[in-house]
């Protein structure tokens, strides 16, 4: 018996290559916390990444970010609902902003992580604030943007600190 994924809203389909991008290449149509499952598939992407020197990977991200704006307003607006939960783009770019110039090790690699999922889920100011005013797709991006950059300040610290 094969798993039925119903978590797509009915403007959100599989065939459409930029709704396929948004929703993590299927990973935010996971019924149990599509978020999680979005920021797992930013793992492998960080893993290829990371071999980039830091101004490649710092090139990269800037570009995932911007075609992300497009990405997730598109999306966005097909789901009928402002930043659903099966578009998880944001994750993506949010875990590899995480992990920007920190050392690779399999501890960074689950710590950003765990980092990540807290701020994401936790939603301090002024996460909290861009995730209630700020639309369309720059606000599905820059609210988990800025828990990238809270994680990545813990992260940072204990990398350089710790690891």
């Amino acid at each position: 018996m094969a798993i039925k994924y119903n978590h797509l809203p009915k403007g959100l389909k599989w065939t459409n290559p930029i709704h396929f991008l948004a929703i993590g290449f299927g990973s935010g149509a996971s019924p149990l916390m599509p978020g999680t499952m979005g920021t797992l598939v930013a793992i492998p992407i960080y893993l290829l990444m990371q071999l980039c020197s830091v101004p490649v990977y710092t090139l990269i991200l800037a570009a995932m970010i911007c075609i992300g704006f497009w990405i997730c307003d598109v999306a966005d607006k097909a789901a009928g609902v402002h930043d659903h939960s099966s578009i998880v783009w944001d994750e993506i770019v949010g875990y590899l902003l995480t992990m920007w110039a920190i050392p690779m090790s399999w501890i960074s690699v689950i710590l950003g992580f765990l980092l990540f999922r807290l701020f994401d889920i936790w939603k301090p100011w002024p996460i909290s604030w861009v995730n209630e005013k700020v639309g369309g797709g720059v606000g599905v991006v820059v609210d988990d943007l800025l828990a990238g950059v809270f994680a990545w300040v813990v992260i940072a610290f204990i990398s350089y600190r710790y690891l």
